[in-house]
């Protein structure tokens, strides 16, 4: 009965193929957009989490804040962090309602030894220093704009930095002062045209900012990626990078030899909630004394749950708002059913007449009111996708798709059909078939 109903709507559908097509219309548009959005979203999402997972899930960020007033508990890095394209935040201080002073900040002593106090639950502890903002690396006409920072050699593992060629700075390099750099792909490309990562190692670099003149010996090339978090209107050849030297060396010439802000990176297997929370003890002990200033620590983990659950609610009321016109779509299947049930009130009658029962003529036009959904349903999901794939590919985000959306679009579409339809069904089955047969 099943399968002969499925061909009877079928048979019916391509006696009417314009009244069926504007009937799935509204299914169609619904399924369309919630596809699309959900596509999108999903696909930003993970995007967006990617670039804030580089951050490090495992990083503990520890800064200088006030005790005595209310800052709105904003870690003074934070408030002039730069997000560099390897997706790290490099920290920078500024001066919150009272400028802490040198005292106040914590020393290179004090840095050892809170890594010396929580060997093997830390691997490293991520330090940075901002040289210059805009500096520009120059040969001739060739140039590369870059943004300087001194680091340390636990700065590559918490900021994730992939290399493409040599190796990242390290111990040697900040003990010995060394001038040498690890510069991005994107500045070799500018700086030595048709150069490869490998080649340019072991090249000296000029780097022209706030009036001076710097040379570096690069030792090593990291991988450049556009973050999805940054938009610029600048020419690609334009771009700034980062460019990386020993934090002794960017020191050299700074007055303040102290830090506002460093990163603890915990090791595997720690949990970073309570390590957090133990980081923030350690220091209270160790700024007691300072009626001014202390320190705390926060982590990046709760705070990209709470960003990706944001995006996720985000895109599901937007995909529900759009899911509002297949309210639309449904009211249009009942009506041309209701219109198909007027039509064939004399077919009714004579198939009641040859011994239908009423479940039998129900079931015939639920049947075509559900395969009028499941086909515009379908027809949605093919333009949903590729909607979703054009938008996901002009934002230049990795594509995701749920299967569990595109199935459960499915079912819905069936349902959609099978509750707008079972009214007209109804009012077939119950007709008298002597009344139907009388219909003209």
């Amino acid at each position: 009965m099943i399968f002969e109903n499925i061909l009877l709507a079928i048979g019916s559908l391509r006696a009417n193929k314009m009244r069926s097509l504007l009937t799935m219309l509204g299914i169609i548009i619904g399924i369309t957009s919630v596809i699309a959005i959900m596509t999108v979203g999903n696909s930003m999402s993970a995007s967006v989490s990617d670039q804030l997972s580089v951050f490090g899930t495992g990083n503990i960020s520890v800064y200088i804040q006030e005790k005595s007033e209310d800052t709105g508990n904003t870690p003074l890095f934070m408030r002039s962090a730069t997000l560099s394209e390897s997706g790290g935040i490099v920290p920078d201080s500024r001066s919150s309602s009272k400028a802490p002073d040198s005292e106040d900040l914590m020393t290179q002593d004090m840095i050892d030894a809170f890594a010396e106090a929580f060997r093997g639950r830390i691997d490293g502890v991520s330090q940075a220093r901002p040289v210059a903002d805009s500096a520009q690396a120059r040969d001739g006409e060739l140039y590369a704009n870059v943004s300087v920072y001194g680091v340390n050699a636990a700065f590559e593992n918490a900021n994730r930095i992939e290399l493409v060629a040599g190796r990242f700075i390290n111990a040697s390099d900040v003990a010995g002062n060394r001038g040498v750099a690890v510069v991005s792909e994107k500045a070799i490309q500018n700086m030595f045209a048709g150069e490869t990562p490998e080649g340019a190692l072991g090249r000296q670099l000029k780097t022209y900012a706030n009036g001076g003149i710097n040379v570096y010996t690069i030792v090593g090339v990291y991988k450049y990626t556009r973050s999805v978090l940054s938009v610029s209107s600048v020419a690609e050849k334009d771009i700034r990078t980062n460019l990386y030297i020993p934090v002794s060396v960017a020191m050299m010439d700074s007055v303040e030899k102290n830090f506002s802000s460093v990163t603890a990176v915990a090791a595997k297997g720690v949990n970073v909630v309570s390590l957090t929370s133990e980081i923030e003890n350690y220091f209270r002990s160790v700024y007691a004394r300072n009626e001014d200033f202390g320190v705390a620590a926060n982590n990046m983990e709760s705070e990209l749950s709470a960003i990706t659950n944001a995006l996720d609610q985000i895109s599901m009321a937007i995909a529900l708002i759009a899911a509002i016109s297949l309210l639309v779509g449904g009211i249009g299947v009942m009506n041309i059913m209701l219109v198909s049930v007027t039509e064939r009130t004399r077919e009714i009658g004579t198939r009641k007449a040859l011994g239908a029962r009423n479940s039998h003529i129900r079931l015939q036009f639920v049947t075509e009111a559900a395969i009028i959904a499941v086909i515009g349903g379908v027809i949605g999901i093919i333009l949903g996708v590729s909607g979703g794939t054009a938008l996901v590919s002009f934002l230049d985000v990795p594509m995701i798709i749920d299967p569990l959306t595109v199935f459960g679009t499915i079912v819905f579409s069936m349902c959609i059909g099978i509750f707008f339809g079972y009214y007209p069904a109804n009012k077939a089955a119950k007709l008298n078939p002597i009344d139907a047969l009388r219909y003209e």
